[in-house]
């Protein structure tokens, strides 16, 4: 069995595709309804759909405190690149890289207040 995709809902649809575009190489390769809805492809296969929070039924549009999502990327260098690609276009980032349960990377938020962790398994050079 594989994991096929995530659905995120979030408040500003074309901001977060923009996001997800710019810092981690997904391509948009569906639109619907004026920016409601759009899907992305990411690396090996994966599918990303950012939602509009107004479909949220029920109204939550709220994350749980632990709720992240993960990139796991190449070395310690490809993890400062992501972090100063985010510093230096203004993206708040409350902590540097570090070691950090067994890995090395750092926590910040996404548009639409979504947790991100950016991490990779490989000891530095």
């Amino acid at each position: 069995m594989q994991l096929n995709h995530l659905n995120l809902p979030v408040e500003n649809v074309p901001q977060a595709r923009a996001f997800f575009e710019k810092y981690f190489n997904f391509t948009c390769t569906d639109v619907k309804g004026n920016d409601m809805l759009v899907v992305l492809h990411g690396e090996n296969g994966f599918v990303l759909t950012l939602m509009s929070a107004s479909f949220n039924r029920n109204g939550n549009n709220q994350y749980p405190d632990a709720f992240h999502m993960g990139f796991l990327v190449n070395g310690q260098e490809q993890v400062h690149a992501i972090w100063n690609n985010l510093k230096n276009d203004g993206v708040t980032l409350d902590q540097e890289p570090r070691n950090m349960r067994g890995v090395f990377g750092f926590y910040f938020h996404a548009p639409g207040n979504v947790l991100m962790e950016v991490s990779t398994m490989s000891s530095p050079n």
